[in-house]
């Protein structure tokens, strides 16, 4: 399905506009991954269910794992850090974060285990996860390449007490094993080598310490001990989803505001708004907000200098390779570019009218559909794939340029 995107710029009638967003796709996988570790019965609030969620919660019940949803609510009576089956088959689809989470997790149990995935996911990187899984004492089966999706794991009753992980790829690979470390009934100490932005690091231990492990860093090496214990927890609004409408204030002169976003966010993404207050152009290292790279470059043409976009060589291994559909929406834009290993440099311009090729990835479509917010003539190609994070986020788009222009 396609969207022609309705230019509002010029348009608007100043009115205070306030939206929602769904709860945050990171927050919700960590506490969905650690209220099934924990014992007893946690709740979590305002948690998110599009697609990669979804695909999550489908996965741990099919590992065993009791959980009941009610709306933004969901409930999980949690293993006590040990699986009762055995022998499962699940297939994590195209979420990113299920994908390298869950191998962790399974790599301490005691059983063999299948996972599959969607087509697009076996060109993510998971090799340096699997490396390290297999000197934990993990044991893999690859059903078609080597270190990669689709495979058998067979987890080990006996874990080494140190390993070492290279996050040069994905922060994700440490926070999967950060995680899935109280399973191991021992102290776990996990070495980082490679460098990578930490915010999500750093988000994925608040949410341990809050359900009560112990996780202390010193040097790069982090030391994991203790156990979770299941309570009620809170699931902030999703600030990469939020990002979207700050960064259309931002092109607009408009006043869109969403609900339950705070500065203090443990979310990296809230970076990005702060940015935003004063950015004109100029160069910007998006290391430790990379999933906005998407989101600036869509905007950049309207700053008054050019905006440079560095340090997010790893976003090329995302749904897509991100800074190439960058540069060839830029193109089919007219927008002037110059594209680097690690990033882009894009220049003021005037978009021409285009279709906007989304590459199966939901945040292609999200950011470019704020291009043509100010610019006439954007047609963004299958828009249904925002479902993966943000499904209404098109609906909500429009009943916000409705109220803007009413």
């Amino acid at each position: 399905m396609d969207y022609a995107v309705k230019p509002i710029y010029g348009k608007t009638n100043g009115q205070r506009v306030t939206v929602s967003v769904p709860g945050s796709k990171s927050i919700t996988a960590r506490a969905l991954l650690i209220a099934a570790i924990a014992n007893g019965e946690s709740r979590l609030f305002g948690a998110q269910f599009s697609d990669d969620c979804k695909s999550f919660l489908t996965c741990l019940k099919n590992l065993g794992i009791a959980a009941e949803v009610n709306g933004d609510c969901v409930k999980i009576t949690g293993c006590g850090g040990k699986l009762n089956l055995k022998q499962a088959h699940i297939n994590v689809g195209s979420a990113g974060t299920a994908a390298r989470f869950l191998p962790a997790f399974l790599a301490f149990q005691s059983g063999k285990f299948t996972l599959d995935c969607s087509e697009q996911m076996k060109n993510r990187p998971i090799a340096p996860l699997i490396e390290t899984l297999k000197s934990l004492g993990a044991r893999f089966t690859f059903l078609q390449k080597e270190n990669a999706y689709p495979f058998i794991i067979e987890g080990t009753e006996h874990p080494a007490a140190e390993i070492i992980v290279d996050i040069s790829q994905s922060s994700q690979f440490l926070s999967a094993l950060l995680i899935s470390a109280a399973c191991a009934d021992k102290p776990l100490k996990i070495k980082t080598v490679g460098n990578h932005g930490l915010d999500y690091v750093e988000m994925t231990v608040n949410m341990m310490w809050s359900f009560g492990l112990n996780a202390e860093e010193a040097n790069g090496v982090y030391t994991v001990y203790g156990s979770y214990t299941a309570k009620n927890y809170d699931i902030e609004p999703d600030v990469s989803a939020a990002s979207y409408f700050y960064a259309a204030n931002k092109i607009l002169g408009t006043d869109i505001a969403v609900k339950g976003v705070l500065t203090h966010s443990m979310q990296g993404d809230i970076k990005f708004i702060s940015l935003l207050k004063n950015f004109n152009g100029g160069m910007v290292d998006m290391g430790a907000f990379s999933d906005q790279a998407l989101t600036l470059a869509a905007i950049a043409p309207f700053f008054d200098s050019p905006t440079e976009i560095r340090g997010v060589k790893h976003i090329r291994r995302q749904e897509c390779d991100r800074i190439s559909a960058i540069c060839k929406n830029l193109k089919a834009l007219n927008v002037k570019y110059e594209e680097f290993e690690d990033g882009v440099k894009i220049y003021p311009s005037k978009p021409q009218p285009a279709e906007i090729e989304t590459f199966g990835d939901h945040r292609v479509a999200m950011a470019f559909a704020l291009t043509g917010l100010r610019a006439a003539g954007i047609i963004i190609k299958n828009c249904e794939v925002c479902s993966k994070t943000f499904k209404e986020y098109f609906n909500v788009l429009n009943a916000v340029s409705d109220q803007l222009t009413r």
